[in-house]
């Protein structure tokens, strides 16, 4: 069995690690930005510049938070982004493939981290908050725009079975049937 997945890895070109090299950079990726902006926020660097940049941090905010250098006393951002992390979540918990244990596990531990983001990211000034909604929106208009059936063929990614002509509607008759008709 191993010789035949090995052989279908080198055939089709699709080894798992490809998968997650992209998981392997945008995470430090997150921690360094979060770390960075953090420090800009407090204005916890040795550079004479960092001044410069919390001073502009706590002018550059707009609508209800025109202060990123504090806490989102509103929680907007803070709900919003524990909104967005559920939504890409469940996007990818609706797809079609029967999936195993382990996944639905994985599934529901990252429902709770999306939950727990909550309370954290009220915890951190709002650059760092703001910074992790604008990950988790592009990250869910990235998931949304591979589902569209002209995106991909524009981009030559080859078609599965799994993929739906009507991916939008589909999406929106199960997060329907799921949140809306239950009894």
């Amino acid at each position: 069995m191993r010789r035949i997945v090995s052989e279908l890895y080198i055939r089709d070109n699709c080894h798992p690690f490809k998968a997650t090299l992209v998981v392997w950079i945008q995470i430090p990726m997150w921690i360094f930005m979060s770390v960075a902006l953090r420090n800009f926020s407090l204005g916890i660097t040795d550079s004479e510049g960092a001044i410069s940049i919390q001073e502009q941090l706590s002018t550059g905010g707009v609508l209800w938070f025109p202060d990123l250098t504090v806490l989102d006393s509103t929680w907007i951002l803070p709900i919003s982004l524990g909104v967005l992390n559920l939504l890409i979540v469940e996007i990818f918990a609706s797809q079609k493939f029967e999936k195993s244990r382990f996944q639905k596990y994985v599934t529901h531990l990252i429902r709770g981290v999306s939950v727990l983001m909550i309370p954290i990211a009220a915890t951190v000034p709002s650059s760092i908050a703001l910074y992790w909604l604008c990950s988790s929106f592009l990250g869910l208009s990235q998931n949304l725009l591979l589902r569209s059936p002209g995106f991909r063929q524009f981009c030559r990614i080859p078609r599965t079975r799994s993929q739906s002509d009507t991916p939008y509607k589909d999406l929106f008759a199960v997060f329907y049937a799921k949140f809306f008709l239950r009894k």
